[in-house]
């Protein structure tokens, strides 16, 4: 099973950073939320996929007896998913104001908003 979801992690990290290297807002967006998602079910594949033995030590033992899932990055998993959809939301009215205010999602388009020749920043106090 963790080749399966090792071959998925990799495909969701090939999409990623192909949509991130798009000229588009709302592709880059998704390459994103695309990387998050790598990135959590990478953390889930290396806690162990067991359904077989639930993670609960039995009555006098100071440990499993077997193999069993960690529970830990199944806690952070679901800890990341509210901060990464709270994230995507944010980004997500970010651009769309930025649509609103220049007219286009397009990045080479929005350097239309950058000051032309109005010399470097203070190099100093």
């Amino acid at each position: 099973m963790e080749p399966a979801f090792a071959v998925l992690v990799g495909l969701f990290f090939a999409g990623g950073i192909y949509l991130m290297l798009s000229r588009h807002i709302i592709r880059i967006l998704l390459g994103v939320v695309l990387f998050g998602n790598a990135v959590n079910l990478l953390i889930f594949t290396n806690g162990r996929i067991l359904r077989e033995v639930p993670p609960v030590i039995g009555e006098g033992l100071d440990m499993p007896v077997g193999l069993v899932a960690n529970p830990l990055p199944q806690a952070l998993i679901l800890t990341a998913i509210v901060i990464s959809f709270s994230f995507f939301a944010f980004l997500l009215v970010l651009a769309y104001r930025a649509y609103q205010e220049i007219g286009t999602d397009d990045t080479d388009g929005m350097r239309i908003a950058e000051p032309v020749d109005d010399g470097l920043p203070p190099m100093g106090y």
